[in-house]
């Protein structure tokens, strides 16, 4: 008996340990957040889909989609110990006769990190509760709750990166059919040397061997300038330009 009395009571400080970091973080590590999206790839995923559902997961995005009845949804993640509760936006659409409708609740999480698999929970109107739109939920016996779970192992994010050798691997994702060019202070801000190669639509590719140091680049498409949009490592120039950044060592 007092050990079925020392379990039970360790279950209920458990409990109470994880719901008051919840209850903490919704105080005061609630997001108030602008989430900026690619006004074009992500604009166009989120109006395929047609109705609230399971996580639709891309190489570079996974969007959660809530009931737009719901007056407030917020997700918080176990990579951010549910410290954060990022709010979802409603996405509306308008007819041919003008009539705007709600078609979904959402959330983007944009793919950053090489996460293989991802646990939240949701708060809606108020309350705390597993995704009911997800049908993958994991059971933790230890705060006897339901965590809703996404798995992406055929997913892993492509960024510009250096791989072994001291052989970076740049990379750029935009429009099919384009010349893509590199430049940076390892050409002599020369951008007619090296060219991006289109490995499938819209991706562009080239490996380039560098010594160790700090390298400053970025990619042209006819008299555009462009940082590169897989790295997220971004400064400026002493002339005020904008440039991304990369270290070999």
């Amino acid at each position: 008996m007092p050990i079925k009395v020392s379990m039970k009571k360790n279950k209920f400080l458990l409990v109470l340990s994880f719901l008051l970091t919840l209850c903490t973080g919704f105080n005061y590590l609630f997001a108030e957040e602008e989430v900026k999206y690619n006004p074009y790839e992500l604009d166009k995923l989120l109006h395929e889909i047609e109705k609230p559902g399971a996580p639709v997961i891309t190489e570079d995005y996974i969007i959660f989609t809530a009931d737009p009845k719901s007056r407030y949804v917020g997700i918080a993640f176990d990579f951010e110990n549910y410290q954060i509760v990022h709010p979802y936006t409603l996405l509306t659409v308008t007819d041919e006769d003008g009539n705007v409708s709600a078609r979904h609740l959402f959330y983007c999480y944009e793919r950053k990190h090489k996460i293989k698999e991802i646990r939240y929970r949701l708060v809606i109107d108020g309350l705390w509760t597993a995704d009911p739109l997800n049908p993958e939920k994991v059971y933790d016996d230890n705060v006897n709750l339901y965590f809703s779970k996404v798995s992406a192992p055929g997913y892993v994010k492509r960024a510009t990166e250096v791989n072994e050798n001291n052989v970076i691997h740049f990379i750029y994702k935009g429009e099919s059919g384009q010349e893509v060019r590199l430049a940076g202070n390892f050409s002599n801000w020369d951008s007619w040397i090296y060219e991006l190669r289109e490995t499938e639509p819209g991706i562009y590719e080239l490996d380039l061997p560098l010594p160790d140091g700090t390298y400053y680049y970025n990619y042209y498409i006819g008299l555009r300038t462009l940082t590169d949009n897989t790295n997220p490592d971004v400064v400026f120039t002493k002339d005020g330009r904008e440039v991304s950044k990369i270290v070999v060592h």
